[in-house]
């Protein structure tokens, strides 16, 4: 079945970018690997000398000429025991050449241009032990002299004293290399040879990406659209190869092919968790100061100064401000009040009762046989009445059109009152005053309430919201 045209483009995309990302991978792991084979190269040498054959041209590694004459000579001298006997003056002379070379091995140490003056330690220590025993005192170069010594093969055998020699000072002696140095000073290394075609590849599909979002995106430049891919520029760095870890996770991101949407979540919530106290107070600060700045300009006066002498320009040919007083009225007198009605009329009870218990004729009217309760009577009849009328005439008055003209211009007036008295340069001085001790008081006691709040909590109500989302 085919894919429907909608898609295919999509899945070749996805496809091209996999590949792309395994290039970057397999790059990534010959660059970790060259970094790490100079100084794995005995496990590589031991274990797979195979690799060592091969990759030694890279490193501009070769063996040791005195350490590969060493066992050259061994070699010789193994085959004349065959041919010729222990006792022939060939396996003699041989003998005394090996000396001789242990002598110049242990003085001349081969091993140090490779970095491997510890392996002629051991070297030395293992020949002394096989031939000494735990005897102190004794040189490298008594040792070895002893151990190639005709006295000695005899004595303790060619056999055991060939396989001691095989698997305990070969091996070690077989380590050592010389690595060539360019006219640069530097150690030869021709992975550059092996690294240029990736580089070629990753060079090319970096110029086809970036002509390609500067002609799809009409606003980027060239050197804007090479930002887009910034972190791909360290796949073309000659240096710093390790860098080249960032480029290839990113793409195996892209890609699909690893998932490290949990890993960002966590690592930018937790920045977000060590910074955001300070960021909160640091914001939250230079809002209130930079309020406080303006009220000592005097913004504040002017402002308020502009707003009573600065035309109004309306917009939609409405009345804004008219329109919410009226609907803010309607909810208070149809809603509000008529819940409030028993605490209003306890309030005027109480009221009228304290005016009255200060009055003689009142105190002497309650001592009255037989009229003692009429005066309450009284007073629950007015204060029902007095409410009752009250609220009937602001209904009386909304739903009248006339008394919803004088309302809205008894709240005008109001308005245009209180911003004529504030403009005097008293109140205008202490409304000043009052405004910055608040802040300032505001910066003092919440502000840092603010910073401790609990930033996990925070977290976690926004882990949560983008579950639901």
């Amino acid at each position: 079945m085919r894919s429907s045209p909608s898609r295919s483009p999509l899945r070749r995309n996805l496809w091209f970018e996999r590949a792309m990302a395994l290039l970057a991978l397999a790059n990534l792991g010959l660059v970790a690997f060259d970094s790490a084979y100079v100084p794995w190269r005995d496990f590589w040498f031991r274990n797979f000398p195979g690799v060592t054959r091969v990759y030694d041209r890279v490193k501009g590694i070769e063996p040791h000429r005195d350490t590969e004459a060493y066992l050259a000579s061994v070699d010789s001298l193994q085959q004349e025991l065959q041919q010729f006997g222990l006792q022939s003056p060939q396996v003699q002379a041989r003998l005394q050449e090996l000396r001789d070379r242990s002598t110049e091995m242990i003085s001349a140490n081969p091993f140090a241009i490779s970095d491997k003056s510890g392996t002629l330690e051991k070297i030395k220590n293992r020949m002394r032990e096989h031939t000494f025993g735990q005897r102190r005192g004794e040189s490298a170069t008594q040792a070895f002299t002893t151990f190639w010594s005709t006295e000695n093969l005899s004595q303790r055998g060619l056999v055991p004293e060939w396989k001691f020699f095989t698997q305990e000072i070969r091996p070690l002696i077989a380590l050592n290399y010389y690595r060539s140095i360019g006219e640069n000073g530097e150690s030869v290394d021709w992975f550059w040879l092996i690294d240029v075609p990736f580089v070629a590849i990753f060079a090319l599909e970096f110029i086809a990406r970036t002509f390609y979002l500067s002609r799809r995106y009409k606003s980027l430049g060239w050197l804007d659209a090479a930002l887009w891919r910034w972190y791909d520029v360290f796949l073309l760095l000659p240096f710093l190869r390790w860098l080249r870890v960032i480029p290839v996770i990113v793409r195996l991101n892209h890609s699909g092919m690893i998932k490290l949407d949990r890993v960002r979540q966590q690592a930018s919530q937790g920045f977000v968790a060590n910074i955001s106290e300070d960021v909160a107070e640091v914001v939250v600060i230079q809002v209130i100061d930079r309020l406080q700045s303006s009220i000592e300009r005097g913004e504040l006066s002017r402002w308020i100064v502009q707003s009573v002498n600065r035309p109004y320009i309306d917009l939609n040919q409405r009345d804004e401000i008219q329109e919410l007083t009226t609907h803010l009225v309607q909810t208070t007198v149809y809603k509000v009040l008529p819940k409030m009605k028993p605490e209003l009329e306890a309030l005027l009870r109480h009221s009228i009762d304290k005016i009255l218990s200060q009055s003689p004729a009142y105190q002497g009217l309650k001592a009255m046989p037989l009229v003692g309760d009429l005066p309450r009577q009284i007073n629950e009849r007015l204060v029902s009445d007095v409410t009752g009328g009250m609220y009937d005439a602001i209904v009386l008055a909304l739903e009248d059109k006339a008394g919803a003209e004088l309302i809205g211009k008894l709240v005008k007036s109001f308005g245009q009152n209180l911003t004529t008295e504030l403009q005097q340069q008293r109140s205008l001085q202490e409304i000043q005053s009052l405004a910055i001790d608040l802040l300032e008081e505001i910066k003092v006691n919440y502000v840092r309430r603010l910073s401790e709040g609990d930033v996990e909590g925070i977290l976690e109500e926004m882990r949560q919201v983008r579950k639901l989302t």
